[in-house]
């Protein structure tokens, strides 16, 4: 028999679903910062393997010359992160949430199993609870990501006002980078996470959305078998 369980509550579903567009925004705004001095790259021995963006990137986006509305935007949607990046966190620590969230020591070990599993090479269903080792593992690293964006992004922002942190993050140049590998971070999360999202099927992708799942009550079997083995006894009494 399914019946209904509580999954997400509704804080963790708010927190989630504002993070989303909150975060495409801040990339989005990013780019075109980003676009006055794109100087990031791979390069061995002096060739380039990849450069951070071709020009048909900018030109195709519209990106260039919308330097001022970028830092607009960017200036204004951070504030948006941080609240509900801090908003999330509080309620993490005090709900008690964080216990089911933090890796454990077997966390490395089952996220391996875990990507076996969605690769199909291994067949048996890794140990899950509300959440599995490798989502322990990317929901954990995500919360120190948005630190590290707001720590590296004020370095960037005010590295006057805010000397000590540009110190911190090796100076102004540094922050700029580990700000950008950052973000570059963000994305791959996304394509991972919507990968992962879809291979878990309908089910998981409501309980973000509404809250409950849809589940087999394991219980019932038991009940019924109970019930024969009373009945049993009742007959050989009489």
């Amino acid at each position: 028999m399914k019946v209904i369980k509580e999954k997400h509550s509704l804080l963790m579903r708010w927190t989630h679903w504002v993070n989303f567009p909150v975060l495409t925004i801040m990339i989005w705004s990013g780019l075109f910062i980003y676009w006055a001095n794109d100087a990031y790259g791979i390069s061995i021995f002096g060739f380039t393997l990849i450069k951070f963006f071709p020009e048909w990137f900018y030109d195709y986006f519209h990106i260039p010359q919308r330097l001022a509305e970028g830092m607009a935007f960017h200036f204004l949607f951070m504030w948006f992160f941080f609240i509900n990046g801090l908003l999330y966190i509080i309620y993490t620590v005090f709900s008690g949430a964080w216990r089911e969230l933090l890796p454990n020591k077997n966390s490395f070990k089952e996220a391996w199993l875990v990507l076996l599993h969605d690769l199909h090479i291994r067949k048996t269903v890794p140990p899950q609870k509300k959440y599995n080792a490798a989502q322990r593992i990317a929901y954990t690293a995500i919360i120190f990501m948005g630190l590290g964006s707001v720590i590296t992004g004020l370095a960037i922002y005010k590295p006057v006002q805010f000397y000590w942190i540009c110190w911190l993050c090796g100076g102004y140049h540094f922050a700029r980078i580990l700000h950008f590998a950052l973000t570059i971070g963000y994305v791959f999360f996304f394509l991972i996470h919507i990968v992962q999202v879809a291979l878990a099927g309908w089910n998981n992708f409501r309980a973000v959305i509404a809250g409950f799942e849809v589940v087999e009550d394991q219980a019932q079997p038991r009940v019924q078998e109970l019930t024969i083995e009373t009945e049993d006894k009742d007959e050989n009494k009489s």
